[in-house]
């Protein structure tokens, strides 16, 4: 299990309102600003998104290259994968495969996959087994 994921964008405020209109159909609607110099020296400025009392995908300004990163996020049921989906086409991604059940991985596994204005690349999944 994951506690955390940092990537690197290169207009933090482009991707503060991408993912704030993103992420919100799945529940992610936590926002915080955490300054860097509370860290250890070197340490970046973040902007964490979260849900359920934790904060758990964060960015950080910087170059942002999209071959570098896969991420997956937990949807509760297949309209949460479509809302997630039509919310991220919505707020400027890109395509990468539409809402459906991806059968080669199994017959239950439902996802949406968009790129982020980065070209990171997004999941949203809901896999029945696991709820």
């Amino acid at each position: 299990m994951l506690d955390h994921v940092f990537i690197s964008v290169s207009d933090i405020d482009r991707s503060i309102d991408f993912y704030t209109a993103a992420l919100a159909p799945l529940g992610i609607t936590t926002r915080v600003d955490y300054d860097g110099r509370d860290g250890p020296p070197g340490h970046p400025d973040l902007k964490g998104f979260g849900a359920d009392g934790r904060i758990f995908f964060w960015l950080r300004n910087g170059g942002g290259d999209g071959r570098a990163a896969h991420v997956g996020f937990v949807a509760d049921g297949v309209a949460e994968v479509d809302a997630a989906y039509a919310a991220a086409i919505g707020a400027g991604a890109t395509d990468n495969g539409a809402p459906s059940y991806r059968e080669y991985y199994d017959p239950r596994y439902y996802a949406a996959s968009v790129l982020d204005p980065d070209g990171y690349s997004l999941e949203f999944t809901y896999k029945s087994w696991q709820h």
